[in-house]
């Protein structure tokens, strides 16, 4: 076993060992995987919007979490339906984008991954996605503009809820609603299949 020096380098807050390129010659150094706020290190798309309210634990030991506020001033439209999926473990909806319609997704339960993708053609941001997990224990909203494909998975082994709460209702006759499949080489993410 090679002998460990006792001396540090200028500046190293851990000794140097005399084999320390051998010890790491095959390893790979990680990434920044998240920020001193305690997010995802990520160039939002242009348009998109994020809020992270907390959990408030009450006295009683419920736990209150906020939705929606408009004072958060995400974006300047209004709420004009609710709606709330339930996504099994695994489940996967992807990819879907509106032309005139803004989703607010928000995760009740369980843990869900949002994926965003912008092919806008005009975008400052064209060609960039974001990934957001979201749910339970860390509460997120995710304001998601017209013309941004996206999709969510569950990726918890127990059913998750997704509510939505978009600017525009859903029209039965004419939906403003177009998809890519879930596995089409337009968009540069796959997601894992559980």
């Amino acid at each position: 076993m090679a002998s460990e020096t006792s001396s540090l380098e200028a500046g190293a807050s851990e000794p140097v060992t005399s084999d320390s390129d051998s010890l790491l010659a095959h390893a790979a150094k990680d990434a920044q995987s998240i920020t001193a706020d305690w997010v995802r290190p990520q160039e939002l798309i242009e348009g998109v919007a994020v809020k992270e309210p907390k959990n408030v634990c009450k006295a009683s030991g419920d736990v209150l979490c906020e939705v929606f506020r408009a004072d958060w001033a995400l974006d300047s439209g209004t709420i004009d339906q609710v709606f709330q999926s339930t996504l099994l473990p695994g489940s996967i909806t992807a990819w879907p984008a509106h032309r005139l319609t803004t989703d607010r997704l928000f995760v009740t339960s369980g843990l869900i991954q949002i994926v965003l993708y912008d092919d806008r053609p005009d975008s400052a941001t064209r060609g960039l996605l974001n990934v957001f997990r979201y749910g339970t224990a860390r509460p997120g909203l995710v304001v998601i503009p017209p013309g941004i494909w996206h999709g969510v998975q569950n990726i918890s082994d127990t059913p998750a809820l997704l509510l939505n709460l978009v600017d525009k209702a859903y029209q039965y006759d004419d939906p403003d609603h177009w998809r890519l499949p879930v596995d089409t080489d337009r968009i540069p993410y796959t997601f894992e299949r559980r």
